[in-house]
């Protein structure tokens, strides 16, 4: 199973909902090019963290503006937001995935999907963030 392309898919599946988009998650996935390379196993991992992203989105939120020292939560590209919410729903209610595992993945997407600064950005509120709930 290829997690990294698994969170890649849970994180854009955030983004469109965050930006208004309307299709349910088996529509979003099955019109998502990199569906076909994931293996059933892969395709589960990706939706289970979308839909625990979805069902702790208050309690995630509010980790991150907590920690997003200077910056407003609305002020936070959708783009840094999603990756964010992915990565913050790991560190809270996944134990089995170590912290560092989790924020690597999460700067290697933003390297990936977020502006010039995103990946600075993301490390330091998730270091913040695993700091405050180790």
């Amino acid at each position: 199973m290829d997690r990294t392309l698994a969170r890649e898919i849970a994180m854009k599946l955030l983004y469109a909902e965050t930006v208004g988009g309307e299709d349910t998650v088996s529509e979003a996935l099955e019109q998502s090019d990199a569906i076909e390379l994931l293996d059933e196993e892969g395709h589960v991992f990706s939706e289970s963290l979308y839909r625990g992203v979805s069902e702790n989105r208050e309690a995630i939120d509010e980790q991150i503006a907590a920690h997003a020292t200077g910056w407003s939560f609305d002020r936070i590209a959708k783009v840094d937001l999603s990756i964010l919410r992915l990565a913050v729903y790991e560190l809270l209610y996944l134990d089995e995935i170590p912290v560092g595992a989790s924020i690597n993945e999460a700067v290697e997407i933003a390297k990936k999907f977020g502006g010039e600064k995103s990946a600075k950005f993301i490390n330091g509120v998730l270091g913040a963030i695993a700091k405050a709930n180790a």
